[in-house]
């Protein structure tokens, strides 16, 4: 089979980010509250968003010739590089942001395991009326998140050894040791030990054969295509910050917007593989971002707040501790039986939509 060449799509974004980092850097250019900021930040996301569809884009073709679970894993490790970019140059800018690893985490658990999940099994049920997915998968997913998002987003608010919904420096590092361990074993069940278990060979069978493209030129342009985002990531929180202070939205709001950045597209992805009746990616991808979220994006965030002198507030609200394990008890009962119907799309939707009030209206 000839190879293809790659589409422009998928590199002239990463070009036009090069390029953006390197004329605002040599005219000293950034955003600011005027209509030539207005039409800076519209350049400034059309790129950022454009190379982050690109930089996933190389991630699929990578990940469809070395298979699943390990395409899967790819894909989320590319996102889960953006995200950390992402919050550590946030948290190095000059406003004080103590609270944004844990309000990115928690928005990535509750658009994941709720608006994704509710919206995936939707689509689904809308068209299947009824799909299957492995139990088994689903529930190792579910029994490393619980116990993730208990250590990381809630313990914290009950130690004693710090006053305030922070860890010691200590407590941090055993639980950031403790994350990656348990994530390092989940990678080896998935993808070793237990394969079979994220693998529905009744539904994963693919409809035909994607584009034969250079497997080493996408490998190139993934990895440009992640410099380039963490390159702009430094004018998307300036961007970010004025647009929330200009709609007077909450704190959670930069961590809301900065888990949709790098969900969006992972999230086109999950939805398009249920229309095609291809839950079982779609809870491979959903699922296992979350899970990726946490195990990673904690222990880096931790690294930097350290190396920087900055305080990382983990703890969690009463109100949004409530909307944890309320999400965590109705994944359990939506994943039990193997199969799915619209009404737990409907529910998972409904949580979602109290997520995002709660924010806007405590």
């Amino acid at each position: 089979m000839s190879v293809q060449p790659v589409p422009k799509s998928s590199w002239i974004f990463p070009a036009l980010a090069v390029a953006f980092v390197a004329a605002t850097t040599a005219l000293s250019l950034s955003f600011t509250p005027s209509v030539s900021g207005l039409m800076f930040a519209a350049v400034l996301l059309v790129i950022l968003f454009g190379t982050v569809f690109a930089a996933v884009h190389h991630a699929e073709v990578i990940a469809h010739k070395i298979g699943e679970p390990y395409g899967t894993l790819l894909l989320t490790l590319s996102v889960i590089i953006i995200e950390v970019a992402v919050i550590a140059t946030i948290m190095i800018g000059d406003k004080s942001a103590p609270t944004l690893a844990r309000d990115t985490v928690f928005a990535v658990v509750m658009i994941v395991c709720n608006g994704l999940v509710g919206l995936c099994i939707l689509a689904g049920g809308l068209r299947y009326t009824e799909q299957e997915f492995q139990v088994s998968g689903a529930k190792v997913y579910l029994s490393v998140l619980i116990v993730l998002s208990t250590i990381t987003l809630i313990l914290p608010n009950y130690t004693l050894t710090t006053p305030g919904p922070l860890y010691s420096a200590l407590q941090l590092a055993f639980v950031s040791v403790v994350t990656m361990i348990l994530y390092g074993l989940f990678l080896y069940t998935q993808t070793v030990l237990h394969r079979d278990y994220f693998i529905n060979d009744g539904a994963e069978d693919d409809d035909g054969h994607p584009p034969a493209h250079s497997i080493t030129m996408n490998g190139v342009l993934l990895v440009v295509s992640l410099v380039a985002v963490v390159l702009l990531a430094k004018s998307f929180s300036v961007v970010v910050d004025a647009g929330g202070a200009a709609i007077g939205a909450p704190p959670a709001f930069t961590g809301i917007v900065v888990a949709l950045l790098v969900l969006l597209p992972e999230s086109v992805a999950a939805i398009s593989a249920a229309r095609h009746n291809k839950l079982q990616k779609s809870i491979n991808l959903s699922l296992g971002s979350a899970l990726a979220t946490i195990s990673l994006t904690i222990p880096a965030v931790a690294l930097a707040a350290y190396l920087l002198g900055k305080p990382l507030l983990l703890g969690l609200p009463q109100s949004e501790m409530v909307l944890l394990i309320m999400t965590f008890a109705i994944s359990m009962l939506t994943f039990a039986t193997g199969v799915t119907n619209i009404l737990f799309g409907m529910v998972h939707m409904l949580v979602f939509a109290v997520f995002l009030l709660t924010v806007f209206a405590p």
